[in-house]
């Protein structure tokens, strides 16, 4: 592996200690250092990864970076860890997944209401499964649970914040949304979203 800075390894050092993902900000007080810089030598570190084709990888999850190994060498280290089959999600639980990660946070309910069945077995398995938690409660009667997606959710689907969601081709989006409503009779509110989206074009 190329050499690297001595801010480098300092990074590289408290990545690989942690274990788990690590504030912007945090790497910032350790190092005493300006946000761009920390960033600069991130991204020169996470480019010498690449470049050597490393087994481990960092990645960032909105304002923090994590140390990790890549996807590709699951199998073996399967193979090494015994750990239990890899999960599999099943296609109402993807459904459900996309409902949320779309309109975070959402209640059970609401969910409901957009696929149709009930959901409560669903939800509790993506809980289980660490892609959602419970964000809070809604401020209406009874007070429903909250649901929004996690940092795991981010590391499994290669994402780097919920705001770097896919975005639909607009005028497919309108029609689904449109479609939805009549089904369930519940309003959106997307429109005026995607109008404004369409004049920014």
């Amino acid at each position: 592996m190329a050499k690297l800075s001595k801010t480098e390894a300092a990074i590289e050092a408290i990545l690989f200690a942690l274990g788990t993902s690590v504030e912007i900000r945090q790497l910032c007080a350790a190092l005493d250092m300006k946000e761009s810089e920390v960033i600069q030598n991130l991204e020169s570190l996470k480019a010498k990864y690449n470049n050597d084709n490393r087994g481990i990888q960092i990645i960032d999850l909105g304002d923090c970076v994590q140390m990790c190994t890549k996807t590709e060498y699951y199998e073996q280290l399967i193979k090494v860890c015994k750990t239990p089959k890899k999960q599999v999600l099943t296609d109402a639980m993807l459904e459900t997944l996309s409902i949320i990660a779309y309109k975070q946070p959402i209640t059970k309910a609401e969910i409901e209401r957009i696929r149709g069945v009930s959901s409560d077995y669903v939800v509790s398995r993506l809980v289980e499964f660490g892609l959602v938690y419970e964000a809070g409660k809604l401020d209406a009667p009874g007070r429903p649970s909250q649901f929004a997606t996690t940092e795991e959710f981010l590391r499994r689907f290669g994402v780097e914040s919920k705001e770097s969601l896919p975005r639909l081709n607009s005028d497919l989006e309108a029609e689904i949304v449109h479609e939805v409503e009549e089904e369930t009779g519940w309003k959106f509110g997307f429109e005026s979203e995607i109008n404004t989206a369409g004049e920014d074009n």
